[in-house]
């Protein structure tokens, strides 16, 4: 646990999966640290009940009037409309940032709403559950996970280091980019995946008949594709409709793959493809 705590009040915007989980991972680090919840659901005061937070609030200035640092953990629509509240109750010294799963759109925006005095700094964790709410947060959450973070390392606010050694702290690790390349990477190993899951699943329910084939016969390989399929729409709307244009472009590349793949069925030229499927995985699997 770190003695020196840079951000003495932290403001949780939104105490979902990813918030609860943020500020669970703060209060193993930092055993001092004053934390207040906000939420519109009523999730913060469960986070309070099961101790994630010392205060909660349904009033978004209370929350962030005071706070040194400001965590959005809202959905990105949600995210993006708080930024006009957020700006004018935030203290001139405090940084605001958010934990949005798409970049372009809400660092845009933020530069309307923070001109002067609170500093805001995009962020990204890539870090996640099937499962969302707070009942599910996890201090763990963000262990050996990346967290994409919009600037370069160069970075000479001592707000923004602060910050950066927090990621650190908490186990993640930071990588940085800027808006627009960090949604084209994530349209590719975040968001296409998760649409191969919704549909594979389709296939499976299409094709499977009255008597429960081809379903019946599923084993593991199934359920590991189809983890991702266990996602929400709720929480993908605003991810799909804030990164459609390279969301669109990575589906093209995939039905090219498939394409080729189908060409090539009866061809041994399928053996390279699963020979670079082969590298692909094991540069995955190795450790970070």
């Amino acid at each position: 646990m770190a003695s020196t705590v840079p951000f003495r009040r932290v403001a949780i915007v939104g105490t979902g999966l990813i918030g609860g989980s943020f500020a669970l991972a703060l209060r193993e680090l930092f055993a001092s640290i004053s934390l207040v919840g906000y939420s519109r659901s009523g999730s913060c005061e469960r986070a309070r009940a099961a101790g994630l937070v010392d205060e909660a609030t349904p009033d978004l200035a209370s929350a962030v009037r005071g706070a040194d640092l400001v965590y959005i953990a809202l959905p990105i629509g949600a995210s993006i409309e708080s930024l006009d509240a957020v700006a004018k109750s935030a203290a001139p010294h405090a940084l605001v940032t958010d934990a949005c799963s798409t970049k372009t759109v809400i660092c845009r925006t933020a530069k309307d709403h923070f001109r002067s005095g609170a500093r805001f700094f995009g962020g990204h964790p890539m870090a996640g559950k099937e499962q969302s709410g707070v009942e599910h947060a996890d201090a763990k959450l963000f262990r050996g996970a990346p967290y994409a973070l919009m600037g370069t390392e160069q970075e000479a606010d001592p707000r923004v280091r602060a910050f950066v050694e927090i990621v650190r702290g908490i186990g993640a690790r930071p990588i940085w980019s800027d808006p627009e390349t960090h949604d084209w990477a994530v349209g590719i190993v975040s968001h296409l995946p998760q649409l191969v899951s919704v549909a594979l699943a389709r296939v499976v329910q299409d094709e499977t008949d009255e008597t429960g084939l081809p379903l019946t016969l599923s084993g593991p390989g199934l359920q590991d594709m189809l983890r991702l399929a266990g996602s929400p729409y709720d929480i993908w709307r605003d991810i799909l409709l804030t990164n459609t244009d390279n969301v669109s472009r990575a589906l093209d590349r995939l039905a090219q793959a498939v394409d080729h793949l189908r060409t090539h069925l009866a061809s041994r030229d399928l053996q390279q493809e699963f020979q670079a499927a082969n590298d692909l995985y094991r540069q995955l699997r190795k450790p970070s």
